[in-house]
């Protein structure tokens, strides 16, 4: 009793996450659980951590010295002999130019915008190779369901071939070509469906974390609209990543202008004499002078607006790769959706008509063995290719949908 018990303990939790998955939850279980998301996230914290100690003054400075201590002459090394000889400890402050300083709190707000919006791109892509890998998973545990049917219809063949080779109206050697036919197109094909399903699943526990994935319910469908894609791709990540790449270049381009205006500072001292000469109190002010901004500030400029001009280029040219690329995935979706629907509504009943004809040219006594044989044999194919044409059309549609649409 205790073996079946610990036996059971072992078995339940690997059952329980063996459970069915649909579409949505394993959509779901990819953006809770990616461990990239959570990168993301930490560093959204830290740009906003960061931002909070963008643009303050920097921290003061505490000041201690020995003014005017003598080293030569009769007062030399002495502390009270000189009247001039003080202690002293004072306090300094800078004060960064406020163009310098808002300019930090835009570098930091670019910053957060960036991290967001890479944060967002990031989460897409995971959003379209998880529906990705769920569809392939459903459609490759489909095609072997689909490949069991056919084999199960096409076993009957050899008893059929050994029956008329009883009969006389055979040859011995039609039953041996047949399972030489069904082992090499058929069951090799299994082979290779068992391989494609098991990496299909691999393929959806990578995002999922799920590590015995089993697609069930219902296959999502995604209206494509060549109209609604188009306007949705202006707010595409990939744009919103490249428009806050444009937003730090051109903060960058306000820091490096901010360098032309002088820094201030401030500072205030205690001085202690001996006490029948009596202390002092220093005030100062400093501030910085950019004299040569031909050689230092205008150079830094003009590196941060060529940065700031590229940021702008590379965002063209992603808008630019994402129209083609949309184009491209429309054209392909059309083409296979046209190879679907004349699969299924043109070659599919004629190879079950052909197969029936045959079959029924065989009972009369007008067609051999062998071309029931290859009827069979060709509407199986056709019904396993428009299987593949109908995976072809839900990858794209979904490839489409989420990968240029809104993201809904």
């Amino acid at each position: 009793m205790r073996f079946i018990f610990a036996t059971l303990l072992a078995i339940l939790p690997a059952a329980a996450l063996a459970e069915p998955l649909s579409f949505d939850e394993a959509l779901a279980r990819a953006a809770n659980s990616a461990p990239l998301l959570e990168a993301r996230e930490q560093q959204i914290r830290a740009r906003q951590s960061a931002a909070i100690a963008a643009g303050q003054l920097p921290d003061p400075k505490l000041g201690i010295g020995l003014d005017n201590f003598p080293i030569s002459g009769p007062p030399a090394f002495s502390l009270t002999r000189e009247n001039m000889t003080m202690e002293r400890v004072g306090i300094e402050q800078d004060v960064p130019n406020l163009a310098k300083r808002h300019a930090q709190q835009n570098r930091a707000e670019a910053d957060i915008t960036a991290a967001r919006a890479r944060s967002q791109a990031d989460l897409r892509r995971i959003r379209v190779a998880t529906a990705l890998a769920w569809i392939d998973a459903y459609y490759a545990q489909k095609r072997l369901e689909a490949m069991d049917v056919v084999l199960e219809r096409l076993r009957r063949l050899p008893g059929a071939a050994v029956s008329a080779v009883a009969a006389g109206t055979g040859r011995p050697a039609q039953s041996l070509n047949i399972r030489q036919s069904i082992a090499e197109l058929f069951e090799d094909r299994r082979s290779m469906l068992v391989a494609e399903a098991g990496k299909a699943r691999a393929e959806l526990a990578r995002w999922t974390g799920d590590p015995d994935p089993q697609p069930s319910g219902p296959l999502p469908h995604f209206a494509v609209s060549r109209e609604a894609l188009r306007a949705a791709l202006a707010r595409h990540p990939e744009l919103e990543l490249a428009s806050a790449s444009v937003g730090q270049a051109l903060a960058d381009v306000d820091a490096a202008r901010a360098e032309k205006r002088p820094d201030w500072g401030f500072n205030v001292a205690f001085q202690r004499r001996d006490p029948q000469f009596g202390s002092m109190v220093s005030v100062g002010a400093t501030m910085t002078l950019p004299l040569f901004p031909g050689r230092r500030q205008n150079p830094r400029i003009e590196a941060a607006r060529a940065d700031a001009v590229a940021a702008g280029a590379e965002k063209e040219d992603i808008r630019r790769t994402l129209e083609a690329q949309l184009e491209t995935a429309l054209a392909e979706h059309a083409m296979h959706h046209d190879q679907w629907m004349r699969a299924r509504d043109t070659l599919l009943p004629l190879a079950q008509r052909e197969a029936q004809l045959e079959t029924a040219s065989y009972a009369a006594g007008r067609a051999a063995l062998l071309d029931v044989i290859e009827a069979e044999a060709g509407l199986a194919r056709t019904e396993l290719d428009m299987l593949d044409r109908e995976a072809a059309v839900a990858r794209h549609e979904a490839l489409l949908a989420l990968t240029y649409g809104d993201n809904q």
